[in-house]
């Protein structure tokens, strides 16, 4: 599908064809685009960009995308809300919007993040609106997408309204009929904007004129390929905010006054495609991991609404997600392992990138050094050590019942390789050998891990399809075994293995510290540390 994507983008520009031919693909667009966002931003931050919106769009649009992403990034949330004690901006207002928005996208309370009621701080108007009209906006996209009232802020000045926003809007319309941040004539980007925050409000006769005004305008405005020019220069990002409001209004994007020449806005932003899964700002400029959060957003607006769905910013139908789903289906032996030794840490591992997860692992008993100051990071781990690691991680208590021949009530990893079996976190290599001084590879690793995740509750299937695409960008991914092809793509998934080497190297030893590291993220990602 991308090949053939690239080929009509190719063949539009080379012999002008009208872009329409793309406009019914612009479902498989939506599918590439959001696993394009979803790879990209593997560990999305608050922020404008690689944060919020590429939240809200991946949640919105329906794509396949497992609820650990979202749940890590609510932990991201909380851990931010907490160091900043609530306060995300002292004059950028927008910080507390776009933060509600992907909050109510994931079924998220933004009223209670780490002990902080996020909407608070838009009871403040005078704060609010310190960004112009962008505040009033956001303030409003924000409150309406969860239907939130606005809480007492007995710090603010004037206590905001939702009608003070929405008349700090109208008071703001520029005598052509649009908005902009500064200056007399009106922005495509902002009156697109400004449009989404009034659609709720239809039904009031000032707002309603004022919309039918700012429409009949952007249909003057709109240039004759169905795009839109910001300071005279056409972008994407034109075209994604007056699509969305369209959508947000409940005005089908084939309506005859935004086609021109045949094309609508939808067609237009389509050209800005670049086959791979990514938008450009402008046509000549490359991939814009900016424009393409935006341009997912828009096509998940488009296609909510040609399915009859809630719009955009309409979230009463929100994914649910807790960073808690999994108790129910969670093994309830597991327990999470207390800290015994807060200190510790070993001489070797000083500066490496997997200390804080070995530091972390060990202070809580869960894995030992070679030595008392030595861990050895480098050095590979035996199957009996992998056994041990994991059931100590998890919690679970001791099974003394012996299932193989060459694992003896002598050894001392005698009850952890018969727990993790009774588990049915490893295998052994024949009905009665564990092989318990083997050596773990990587993709060995990836198989246990993938079960001790399953035991934790976590939804860990994977179709061949999927993990194929998950796979692929490594070079050498035919190399793992047939067996291992779904693990190592969940693990790679979930950001368990990192993904930033070209090749997977399936079959090598893995070391002790990624072995720590890979149980470490495990073990977050479940919610055990």
């Amino acid at each position: 599908m991308k090949k053939s994507l690239s080929v009509l983008m190719c063949l539009l520009i080379l012999f002008g064809l009208s872009p329409q031919s793309l406009a019914a693909d612009y479902d498989e667009v939506l599918h590439d685009t959001a696993q394009y966002v979803y790879k990209t931003v593997q560990n999305p931050q608050v922020g404008s960009v690689g944060g919020e919106w590429a939240v809200m769009g991946l949640a919105r649009s329906g794509a396949d995308i497992p609820s650990a992403y979202y749940e890590n990034y609510y932990r991201r949330v909380e851990d931010y809300v907490k160091e900043c004690g609530g306060v995300l901006h002292n004059q950028k207002y927008t910080e507390y919007s776009r933060v509600i928005i992907a909050l109510t996208a994931i079924g998220k309370n933004p009223a209670e993040v780490s002990g902080y009621n996020l909407l608070e701080s838009l009871g403040d108007y005078e704060n609010t609106i310190r960004q112009g009209i962008n505040g009033s906006i956001w303030a409003l996209i924000a409150l309406d997408s969860g239907n939130y009232d606005i809480p007492q802020n007995i710090n603010a000045k004037t206590q905001a309204t939702r009608e003070m926003y929405i008349n700090h809007i109208l008071e703001n319309q520029t005598p052509d009929g649009g908005w902009a941040l500064s200056g007399n004539s009106a922005d495509p980007d902002i009156t697109g904007m400004a449009l989404q925050a009034l659609a709720k409000y239809r039904d009031n006769e000032n707002v309603n004129a004022a919309i039918e005004k700012a429409l009949l305008c952007m249909s003057q405005m709109q240039n004759e390929n169905g795009g839109f020019s910001t300071w005279e220069s056409e972008n994407s990002e034109s075209a994604v905010q007056m699509l969305t409001a369209l959508c947000e209004l409940g005005i089908s994007q084939e309506d005859e006054r935004f086609v021109k020449n045949q094309n609508t806005i939808l067609d237009n932003l389509l050209t800005y495609y670049d086959g791979n899964g990514g938008f450009g700002h402008t046509k000549d400029g490359g991939t814009n991991q900016m424009a393409t959060e935006q341009g997912l957003y828009a096509l998940a607006a488009v296609k909510r609404f040609s399915q009859g769905k809630n719009s955009l910013y309409c979230m009463s139908d929100a994914i649910k997600v807790s960073v808690n789903q999994t108790e129910e289906l969670k093994n309830s032996d597991i327990q999470k392992a207390d800290i015994v030794s807060p200190e510790k840490t070993f001489e070797d591992i000083k500066g490496h990138e997997n200390q804080s997860a070995i530091e972390e692992l060990s202070r809580r008993g869960v894995i030992d050094g070679k030595t008392e100051n030595s861990f050895e990071p480098d050095q590979t781990m035996t199957r009996a050590e992998f056994a041990a690691i994991v059931t100590r991680g998890l919690g679970l208590p001791l099974k003394e019942v012996s299932g193989f021949e060459d694992v003896t009530y002598e050894d001392w990893f005698y009850s952890y390789v018969n727990t993790a079996y009774a588990y049915g976190i490893v295998n052994g290599i024949s009905d009665r050998e564990f092989n318990p001084g083997g050596t773990i590879t990587r993709e060995e690793a990836a198989v246990m891990l993938q079960r001790a995740a399953k035991l934790c509750g976590m939804d860990t299937d994977i179709d061949a399809v999927l993990a194929r695409d998950v796979l692929a960008g490594f070079l050498d991914y035919v190399k793992a075994s047939d067996w291992a092809f779904g693990s190592l793509a969940f693990c790679y998934r979930e950001g368990i293995l990192p993904d930033d080497a070209m090749e997977i190297k399936p079959k090598e030893p893995v070391k002790r510290a990624e072995i720590a590291q890979m149980l470490y993220n495990t073990l977050k990602l479940s919610g055990l540390l």
